[in-house]
Parts: C-alpha cells; structure tokens; sequence
C-alpha cells in the first residue's frame, strides 16, 4: 500500500513537472539571450541602425516585414523562407510581391550575430522582432524590451498571407475584424497602424483614394495625383505622411485632416468607433509611443513557436 502511494506520488510529480515545462517553454524572455550570446543584441542594432541610416526607408521597411510575418500563422519568420519545391513563399503574396523589402538586411544581421555568438542561437524570428524595434528607435520612436526565445518555421503558406494580411482597401469593420482574428483589439489597430508614420505606398493602393473617394482634402488630392494618374504608374510611391522618415503623431494629424493616404488609413477617422483614439494620438505623441510599444509586444506574442517546437535556421531564407 505504501509503494503504491509512493508510485502514485512520483508519478505526479513527474506529470507535474512536464506540466511546467510545457508551460514555460512557451514563455518568452527580454533575457534569453543574456548568457547563451550576451552581444546578440548589440549587434543586431548595430546592423539596423547602420543600415537606416544608410537608406532611411528602410526602417519602415524592417518594421513592415516584423507585422507581415506575425500575421501570417504567427511571429515564426515564414515570411523569409524562399520558394522551393515544398515552400509556396509568402513574398509571392499579393500584399508582399515587389513591395516587402529588407530581407537583405535581414541576411546580414544573421550573418553578424552568428558570428558574434560562435554559433547560430539566435532565431531568425527574433532577429525580425529586434530589428523592427531598432528600425522605429533609429527613426526617433519608442523603444520596449523585445520579448525573446522564438523558434523559426519549417513551413510558409501564400494562401495565408493572402487570406490574413489586411488590405489597404479595407473599411473599418473589416480592418476590425482582421485584427481580432490575430487576438488584437481596436487599440492595437490604431496604434499599430500608426506605424504609417514611416515608409511609403504604391500608386495602386491609394489610386482609388485619390480619383473616386470624396472623405478627402481636395488640395491633398491635387497634390497626389501627379504622382497616380488613373492609368500607369502603379509602383510610383508617396509618402504615408508628411515626415516619413521620422516617428511621430503626422500621420494621425493627416487623419484628422482627412488627408491619410491609404482607404484603410482614412477609415480610422470616418466617424467610427477609432475616431477619439485617433484625435487622441494626433496631440498626444506620447500616449502614441506607449500604446504603440505595448501593442507591437502583442503582436510579437502572436502564435509563437518556443522550446523544441520550429528550430533555429541556419540560413533565415531556408529550412535546416
């Protein structure tokens, strides 16, 4: 009786133990990388902020790439693996086909902190959740501590990012429900949009805008138009706000002034639901920059792989 107590016993220990691991396995870290590659950190900012700084656009392009990944099964770095005969990449998307940029960027920072670190510890998911909070940090935003620890995917899907990605041609209720498919609610839709205050568009998503949409400032439309004329130049590119290289609250300010260049942009100061958070970042940079931080670590939490779940790539592009 007594050693089947004690079989008993042992036995939910051992259940009990499994039972944490599993759990805290899924658990990341700002200091994952504290003892395993304390320079993995330095490094990565050393590549972005050289790389930003070299081509000023290109901090929203890092940022761009870190929000198209986590929306795509999660924060696991699909988003860079290449096609193969077993990978229908996600760059071959709609939303990302001649127009997601960085990955290059990405490549070398892998290559820097691999080589810093003795050894490939540090995932490429993570890598594209640091360099986009390096990228926002270069250009003048907020910085929060990246939680840490996330494991690469073996596996990509087009169809995917197709499907999850939003449009820019998507109305308020739309956009909603985008986001809270991804566990994200109306104010990490604002702030996270308000990730336009960098970067550029292409004349084929704000075309429509511009020529048919009449919640508009008719002098903004006059000065978009040269740059998209109803036929031809599509990948023409204007700016999402007037200071796209710099992190502040001119994007809501153009909401507000109903001069967002984008269809989604503008349906966040229609009269809708968002129009008081949007009024209220326009004069307010710093609740922007709190709210923006929080949300972008929510985002960075989305269907995380960790522990023995995905692996670390050794080359970001490719599966081991």
């Amino acid at each position: 009786m007594v050693s089947r107590t004690i079989f008993c016993l042992s036995a939910f220990l051992v259940l009990l133990v499994l039972a944490t691991s599993a759990s805290s396995s899924k658990v990341l870290s700002p200091y994952y990388y504290n003892h395993v590659c304390p320079k993995a950190l330095a490094t990565i900012k050393r590549v972005v902020e050289a790389a930003v700084y070299k081509e000023r656009r290109m901090g929203a392009s890092l940022l761009r790439l870190h929000f198209h990944d986590c929306f795509v099964n999660g924060c696991d770095a699909s988003i860079l693996l290449d096609s193969t005969s077993t990978i229908d990449s996600e760059k071959n998307a709609l939303p990302n086909i001649n127009s997601l940029r960085g990955f290059e960027v990405i490549d070398q920072v892998k290559s820097e902190v691999d080589k810093i670190c003795g050894r490939p510890v540090v995932s490429c998911a993570d890598i594209v959740a640091v360099a986009a909070r390096d990228s926002v940090v270069a250009l003048g935003g907020p910085t929060w501590a990246v939680q840490l620890g996330r494991k690469d995917s073996t596996t990509a899907s087009r169809d995917k990012a197709n499907n999850d990605l939003p449009s820019p041609f998507m109305d308020l209720p739309a956009l909603i429900n985008n986001f809270k498919r991804q566990g994200l609610n109306e104010r990490d839709l604002v702030a996270l949009s308000g990730g336009h205050t960098l970067g550029s568009a292409q004349c084929f998503t704000f075309r429509n805008r511009i020529h048919n949409e009449t919640n508009i400032d008719p002098k903004f439309v006059k000065q978009r138009k040269p740059t998209c004329p109803l036929v031809g130049g599509d990948s023409n590119l204007a700016p999402l706000d007037p200071t796209p290289a710099h992190f502040d609250v001119a994007y809501f300010n153009s909401l507000v002034k109903k001069r967002g260049l984008l269809r989604s942009d503008q349906a966040l100061f229609n009269g809708g639901s968002t129009d008081g958070l949007v009024k209220a970042y326009s004069s307010n940079a710093k609740a922007f920059w709190a709210d923006f931080a929080k949300s972008m670590v929510k985002m960075g939490n989305i269907n995380v792989l960790t522990g023995k779940q995905g692996q670390v790539r050794l080359n970001c592009r490719k599966v081991n």
